[in-house]
């Protein structure tokens, strides 16, 4: 019998230790948390060696070979393989990251970077993005090279840096300069595995595609002035005000994608809450009514959005500002080109486009895969045995992810996991860059399991 704690975890009855099975695991998602790989999107941050040490140190040991790569000092990325007797055969890659976003510590119950253990549940800053992916996909590996796995088609375990700044020095690095290591036919990668239950029955995101970015500097413009003096001044701020209050607000045509249309099938909503879902003039509503997770996914999955994110301005108190840098972040759906998201962006502004000038400070198309291939068969066959009866359900990443340097390269690219009933939906997305981040013991050992039972199933 479970317990509701505070926040609406479905929570098991506190275990008084952890199971000798998993200690393993919880042991290298503590230590990973620990290193505070922190990437703040300066070339000098991250320092991801620290987890590369870890892991290679975990992995060091016969059937595996480990390649380490260095682009930068202290950006290092770790390439394990086990080569396949069949060179026809596909080839999996499995792909976690490294690095994490910064935290605030005085918004946090626990400490971020001290990897707790309490009450079945590891805390801190990666714990569902993603080490908790990468120290599984780590410990399935290593266990199938003990057990002499000898697959048909190649397996490669890659933990990659900087995801969280776009992989330059990661996932894109390693495409551009070392792409014979990590080449496969199959990747997955973050995220999805949530159970979601439905009146259907219980479905299993798995993350097919997923939204382009258009990150951007508004710049606005005025004219200087004495602070003391701000009747009918040109004043920067009050206008970039202005540019923030309609972006807010700004509704925008919505558009309903294939995958977002399978998904809401798969879901077995009512007719009536479907039929809004599916309709372009019904489906904001349709968010709003939802809970807040699921309706903020709703909106994402079915608009360009744009949030503004950054903004500075001024340079002394009583100076009125003659130029205000708002950043404000894009993100375009399957199949729009930038030039559409321009479109939405000027839309968006109205008549304050004159006095507001567009720098792109990083363009990426969206991604997507197929769905109807051998690794989403394998998939669903190995999730049904630890999650009986569920179905995999195709669906958008509506953030960014390593998956994209795959697909551009002709992979079938997959985000995936497996979780616990334990864990939500609203709390998962509520998690991700989000305070309190945290993950079960159960949900690491399914996702253990999850890895080594795939790579039997889809490579032997």
């Amino acid at each position: 019998m479970g317990v509701k704690d505070r926040e609406g975890w479905n929570a098991p009855v506190p275990w008084p230790s952890v199971p000798t099975a998993s200690g393993e695991v919880v042991d290298l998602l503590q230590q990973l948390i620990r290193n505070a790989c922190v990437n703040d999107g300066t070339a000098s941050s991250g320092h991801e060696v620290r987890n590369v040490e870890v892991l290679r140190s975990l992995l060091d040991g016969p059937g595996l070979e480990l390649e380490t790569y260095e682009p930068l000092a202290g950006r290092a990325s770790l390439v394990a393989r086990i080569e396949g007797d069949d060179p026809a055969a596909p080839s999996l890659l499995l792909l976690g990251h490294t690095d994490v976003v910064p935290a605030s510590p005085e918004r946090w119950r626990r400490d971020p970077y001290g990897g707790d253990l309490v009450d079945g549940v590891v805390w801190g800053r990666g714990a569902v993005d993603m080490l908790n992916l990468t120290a599984t996909m780590a410990m399935a590996v290593r266990d199938l090279a003990r057990d002499g796995f000898r697959p048909r088609g190649t397996l490669i375990y890659a933990a990659v840096a900087d995801e969280e700044s776009g992989g330059g020095h990661g996932a894109g690095w390693l495409a551009t300069h070392a792409a014979d290591a990590v080449r496969a036919d199959f990747v997955i990668t973050e995220s999805g595995g949530i159970p979601l239950p439905t009146p259907a029955g219980t479905r299993l995101p798995v993350m097919v595609a997923e939204k382009g970015i258009m990150w951007s500097r508004l710049t606005i413009r005025g004219t200087a002035g004495h602070g003391s003096r701000p009747l009918r001044t040109d004043n920067a701020l009050v206008k970039a005000a202005e540019v923030v209050r309609r972006l807010a607000g700004y509704r925008g045509t919505a558009h309903i994608g294939e995958v977002w249309r399978r998904r809401v099938v798969a879901m077995g909503h009512s007719p009536e809450l479907a039929a809004a879902l599916l309709d372009p003039e019904r489906v904001y509503d349709a968010a709003m009514s939802l809970p807040l997770g699921e309706g903020r996914y709703a909106h994402a999955c079915t608009h360009t959005t744009i949030a503004p994110t950054t903004m500075r301005a001024g340079s002394k108190v009583n100076i009125i500002p003659d130029r205000v840098d708002l950043e404000v972040d894009i993100r375009l759906l399957p199949g729009q080109t930038p030039e559409q998201a321009r479109e939405v962006l000027r839309d968006a502004i109205g008549d304050l486009g004159a006095t507001v000038e567009l720098t792109v400070l990083q363009e990426d198309t969206a991604t997507e895969s197929a769905i109807d291939t051998p690794l989403w068969a394998s998939l669903q066959r190995v999730a049904e045995r630890m999650h009986p009866g569920a179905l995999l359900v195709p669906s958008l990443t509506v953030g960014g992810t390593d998956a994209r340097y795959f697909r551009r390269a002709g992979a079938v690219a997959y985000g995936f996991g497996l979780f616990s009933d334990r864990m939500t939906f609203e709390e998962y997305t509520r998690m991700f860059h989000g305070d309190d981040e945290r993950v079960d013991v159960d949900s690491l050992l399914l996702s253990t399991e999850l890895w080594g039972e795939l790579a039997r199933d889809f490579l032997a």
